[in-house]
């Protein structure tokens, strides 16, 4: 039993410690699924809900409505080392429980009620007591209760290690991320404290290729599938972000449907892919990969990868460079201020082109009227102007003054190598009606980077 009093000594982070009760919660919803759902409906879920009281020597509550432990299953589920008869599931070990609790604290009780049997059971462990005095054998308190009912309520008391404020800040953070997948697909209802935890989903990159700044957007996502020999194989996707970030960039790894590295600020992150810290890679670069065949440290929070990783990495490294869609390539080059720029741009110009055309609609007529009554000498103008050789927004309107229609068509230039200020062009012919048709055109500069072309017929 000297085992227990070593086990607070373990090097958990507080997040992967829960996560070992969460575990427990899941594989006993999942194993007993069928059962569950006939008694309580086959869209109830699993629910697990977590609390922390940090005040004083501190209070840790996890709560679960999956099948309970049943009687038959005591004797291991709470002897240190004992492996369950099932390894493929997310208890393997049979160390999870023990381990997490005992780093917690150093009292720490399981009330629990398994579906189908008549009596909730408590146990208690007194850490010290059962060390100093060696007790092997623990009393099992037996309440009457309803087969139906089933839960399992873990109460951790007189902790070794209190979270505080901003670590249970950041392990809410990595609880959704660890259990992304189950939360997904409704397995999971997460519960911390008040809140329901939700994994925020990463935006994805959709733009053009650096290399090719005009041709069609696309999104930056593409699916990953390799097999490093039985039966080490991987699935997933890799993508890049929509918005870089230095520290949420990265993938992660998982096994089982559960993540086991690579949690929110934690991501994976080998330089042989994403290279320095400072590189346009490590800020965009993210996914998420399904690894089978690997094993894990008995923490579940890291792989024990052997002669392996080195081949992962070498053949992930080939899939994110394999056109069309070479991710490394466009993380490198991409430059997001350059595309908001040119995005900028164009709102610019279609304002200003509303403006512009807002005001001639309304003013534009009565100033004609009077140059009609006192005309003035106007020098001569060129009949034609260069049209833009690059465009974008514009709008025709109609002005009516006397016996003429002006049809003007204002549109916006973003084209950098004019540098006129101004340049203006007029023709009159008949029209089929009898009234004049009169063509300007008017090129101003509206700022710096956007003119506007003006053309009236």
């Amino acid at each position: 039993m000297n085992i227990l009093s070593v086990l607070r000594h373990l090097n958990y982070r507080p997040w992967f410690a829960l996560a070992e009760f969460v575990d427990n919660a899941i594989q006993s919803y999942i194993t007993n699924r069928e059962e569950l759902r006939a008694a309580d409906g086959v869209d109830a879920p699993l629910c697990v809900t977590v609390n922390i009281d940090p005040e004083g020597a501190g209070r840790i509550t996890v709560t679960d409505n999956a099948a309970g432990i049943a009687l038959r299953d005591f004797s291991r589920a709470f002897r240190p080392a004992q492996v369950p008869p099932d390894r493929d599931g997310l208890s393997e070990f049979g160390m999870g429980m023990k381990s997490a609790a005992c780093w917690f604290a150093k009292n720490w009780s399981v009330r629990t009620k398994a579906l189908g049997e008549n009596v909730e059971r408590v146990v208690r462990f007194d850490i010290d007591e059962i060390v100093e005095d060696r007790i092997e054998e623990l009393t099992i308190i037996e309440v009457a209760s309803q087969p139906q009912r089933h839960y399992t309520v873990l109460e951790l008391t007189d902790l070794c290690h209190v979270p505080k404020k901003r670590t249970i800040g950041k392990i809410k953070e990595h609880l959704a991320s660890i259990y992304r997948t189950f939360l997904r697909d409704k397995t999971l209802t997460l519960v911390f404290g008040r809140d329901e935890l939700t994994f925020e989903e990463t935006s994805v990159l959709k733009a053009a290729p650096f290399r090719e700044p005009s041709s069609k957007p696309i999104e930056w996502r593409k699916a990953i599938e390799m097999d490093l020999g039985n039966p080490h194989k991987v699935t997933g996707f890799a993508a890049l972000r929509e918005v870089g970030s230095t520290t949420h960039a990265g993938f992660a790894l998982f096994r089982r449907g559960r993540l086991i590295q690579g949690s929110a600020d934690e991501s994976y992150r080998p330089e042989q892919i994403f290279g320095k810290s400072n590189s346009y890679t490590f800020q965009r670069l993210f996914g998420e990969l399904h690894l089978s065949g690997f094993e894990v440290s008995h923490t579940k929070d890291g792989f024990r990868w052997e002669e392996h990783e080195e081949l992962f990495l070498e053949l992930l490294k080939g899939e994110l460079r394999v056109s069309p869609m070479n991710l490394l390539d466009q993380a490198e080059g991409y430059r997001a201020k350059q595309q908001n720029r040119t995005r900028d741009l164009e709102n610019v110009a279609k304002t200003a082109t509303n403006n512009v055309a807002n005001v001639v609609e309304r003013e534009l007529a009565p100033v004609l009227e009077e140059e009609t009554q006192h005309p003035a000498n106007p020098p001569a103008v060129p009949l034609k102007i260069p049209v833009p050789s690059v465009s974008g927004f514009e709008r025709t309107i109609e002005v009516r003054v006397s016996t003429t229609v002006w049809v003007l068509t204002i549109k916006a230039s973003t084209d950098p190598t004019v540098s006129d200020w101004l340049r203006v062009g007029d023709a009159t012919k008949p029209a089929n009606d009898g009234m004049r048709q009169r063509s300007v055109q008017v090129e101003r500069l509206a700022s710096t980077s956007v003119r506007g072309a003006v053309r009236w017929n």
